[in-house]
């Protein structure tokens, strides 16, 4: 009976796709990882040209959009330090002044953000309208009714 030998070609073929396989692995996580941090963080050392996600309140009165250019910029900060954020699209619709927000993009040389995308934070909580003063609610009532016919 004739006994299987692996051919020394064969297991340095094996280890030569071993090896790159792992090292695509690596690079690849490496270079998709986007470190979240606050404005005290981004100040005190960030390094120009990095990813990373931006978190804070974006202060009242620091938002300035153009519809027409679709220029958008504010300010997040921590209650510590401000960063200025410039971003080019439309907010999103939860976006705005005195509320949380993420920003994803990159520190730059000049001393400000340049955000890619926007994510608004918003309430975990949901509060169904109870009274019938608040807005919508009759218009709410009267399409659960007319559904039901």
């Amino acid at each position: 009976m004739k006994r299987m030998t692996l051919k020394p070609k064969f297991v340095v073929g094996i280890a030569v796709l071993a090896v790159a396989l792992g090292y695509m692995i690596y690079a690849g996580v490496t270079q998709s990882a986007v470190y979240f941090v606050t404005p005290s963080e981004l100040t005190a050392g960030a390094v120009s040209g990095k990813a990373y996600r931006l978190g804070g309140m974006v202060e009242k009165g620091s938002v300035k959009w153009t519809p027409a250019t679709l220029d958008l910029t504010f300010t997040l900060s921590d209650g510590r330090a401000r960063v200025p954020v410039r971003h080019h699209g439309t907010p999103p619709d939860l976006f705005g002044e005195g509320r949380g927000a993420v920003v994803e993009g990159r520190w730059m040389s000049d001393g400000y953000f340049q955000g890619t995308q926007i994510l608004a934070k918003h309430s975990e909580e949901y509060k169904a309208p109870h009274d019938g003063a608040a807005p919508g609610y009759k218009e709410l009532m009267k399409s659960l009714r007319s559904d039901q016919k």
